[in-house]
């Protein structure tokens, strides 16, 4: 049997000090082993070639215990180990996770938190997820510290780093982004991000969303029908961030923080940017808004997983070119001329996207003489580049 043991405050959980002592073999992080390894007793250290070394676990004649920190079945070594070793095997004894204790410590409630790790992993799911979400708790590393993460956070969150819960030297900090970001602190910790908005699961399933929903200018809006299409290629959801260039009425920047993503909307039109403000203050909504021109407005926000184009003017090809030089996944162009849709093809394809381009023209009913005819909207041509 392998016994895996949560550590907290530098013990394990009560009752459990019996199969510490007899042991046959004992793995864990080298800061568990040096407290906790009971003396004489084989240790395998875990870090870089963990599947070996808890193969060794694993091949233990005798009881094997596995020491991690907190709960070691939230994103902990249990996952680890179930690739070697059958469930049967193990017997799990887990510590208060340090997420939970983290919000203890700040007396909050988290039944209403999104949970995410940039633990060993890519860090800009995690921040596009406290971007958009109202309460966030982040597992960070050596890598993505609270000061990446806070250093990227708009001035309306407010954060709150729990470092080496448990320990003697345990530390909780409250501040701003700007106060967190010139900070360093001591590993593990667990950084909590709260701001303003509605969790994605009060906000209903429907989305494009009539045109009369959101504040506008003469009709200065993506039309339902194309905002369905661009969304559907866009792909909006937790842990993904996307861009709004030339947002008009930031109908498609809300729509997307509907669907859970994070959303940066860029204009340089006074009018368009308190519009756009208002719209995603009325759907409860956190999106970023950003008053400048694009490109040159692009250059400091953070990388977008999908960008969308929805004015450009002259500036459309510098626009386009920036958008798909750093998008990770997606740029959806609306075009309602269609002489740009080739060169806006040749520069997507040029990046290394591929591309391609649809025409959608819709009609809507419209009562006529006892009856209805068909009011056609304007075509506009959804250009589309993608990452291979």
């Amino acid at each position: 049997m392998i016994s895996v043991l949560g550590v907290h405050g530098g013990r394990v959980p009560a009752g459990c000090e019996a199969l510490l002592s007899g042991a046959s073999v004992v793995a864990g992080g080298a800061r568990q082993l040096r407290a906790l390894a009971p003396p004489g007793v084989p240790a395998i250290a875990l870090g870089a070639g963990i599947d070996a070394a808890l193969g060794e676990v694993a091949a233990a004649d005798g009881p094997a215990v596995v020491l991690a920190s907190g709960d070691p079945g939230f994103f902990g070594i249990v996952r680890a180990l179930r690739r070697v070793v059958e469930p049967g095997r193990l017997a799990v004894h887990p510590a208060p996770s340090s997420v939970a204790v983290a919000f203890a410590r700040l007396g909050l409630p988290w039944d209403d938190a999104l949970l995410v790790s940039a633990h060993a992993r890519d860090p800009r799911p995690a921040l596009a997820a406290a971007l958009r979400h109202p309460k966030v708790a982040i597992l960070t590393d050596g890598d993505a510290t609270p000061a990446w993460f806070a250093a990227r956070l708009g001035d309306d969150r407010v954060v709150a780093v729990a470092e080496r819960l448990g320990e003697a030297d345990e530390r909780v900090v409250t501040g701003t982004p700007a106060e967190i970001a010139a900070m360093a602190f001591a590993a593990p910790n667990v950084l909590i991000v709260q701001g303003p908005g509605a969790p994605v699961e009060q906000l209903g399933p429907s989305w494009a969303l009539p045109e009369a929903e959101f504040d506008h200018r003469a009709g200065m809006i993506t039309k339902r029908e194309v905002r369905a299409v661009a969304l559907a290629h866009l792909g909006p959801r937790s842990g993904q961030l996307v861009w709004d260039v030339g947002c008009g009425s930031g109908s498609v920047a809300v729509e997307c923080a509907r669907l859970g993503a994070a959303a940066i909307a860029i204009d340089d039109d006074a009018d368009a940017v308190a519009r756009t403000r208002a719209n995603a203050e009325a759907f409860e909504v956190p999106v970023r808004v950003v008053e400048g021109r694009a490109p040159a407005a692009l250059a400091g926000l953070p990388e977008p997983d999908a960008a969308f184009v929805g004015g450009g003017g002259a500036d459309l090809d510098a626009i386009v070119d920036a958008c798909a030089a750093r998008a990770v996944r997606t740029v959806v162009v609306t075009l309602a001329l269609v002489e740009r849709a080739g060169p806006v093809l040749e520069r997507l394809r040029a990046a290394g996207l591929e591309a391609d381009a649809t025409m959608i023209q819709a009609s809507r009913l419209a009562p006529l003489a006892g009856g209805h005819r068909l009011a056609a909207i304007n075509p506009v041509v959804v250009a589309v580049g993608r990452r291979a």
